[in-house]
């Protein structure tokens, strides 16, 4: 929370080069939005779900960004091996990695944060990086090089 109210600065090499959005920002740290959100899931059950044991599936959708995060975090800090020596324990977590959609390339994110691509060796394979690529052809993104 020090880091999204600007109470502490992050350290050199995070900070800069990203896109910065306070106002959405401030709108998604709102509870009343969270409650919002939770109301719309719940609403998804209410109209789609076929079978009461599927409300029993609420819960992992209302806490998949912190279980994600946690998991994103831990064992891409604990598990693993390492292409760079960052000096910060992180970790490639590749049985995994599919199942986050890259996001366990840690030691390699840590090394090129700014890349859009997270693999980094030939038997690395990023799932994000293709549909990264498609909108980018279809213009719904766009990317930028790095010097």
């Amino acid at each position: 929370m020090n880091y999204a109210k600007y109470k502490v600065e992050p350290e050199k090499p995070f900070q800069g080069k990203y896109p910065e959005w306070p106002l959405m920002d401030r709108i998604s740290n709102m509870w009343s939005v969270r409650i919002l959100f939770g109301i719309g899931y719940l609403l998804f059950y209410i109209f789609f779900a076929t079978h009461w044991w599927m409300f029993l599936l609420l819960p992992i959708h209302f806490f998949m960004g912190p279980i994600h995060g946690a998991i994103v975090n831990w064992c891409g800090h604990k598990y693993g091996y390492s292409n760079y020596d960052n000096h910060d324990h992180s970790k490639n977590s590749l049985p995994l990695d599919f199942l986050l959609m890259g996001e366990l390339f840690q030691n390699n994110h840590h090394k090129s944060p700014n890349s859009v691509n997270f693999a980094k060796k030939w038997f690395e394979f990023d799932p994000t990086y293709p549909i990264v690529l498609v909108l980018n052809k279809l213009r719904v993104i766009r990317l930028r090089r790095e010097p």
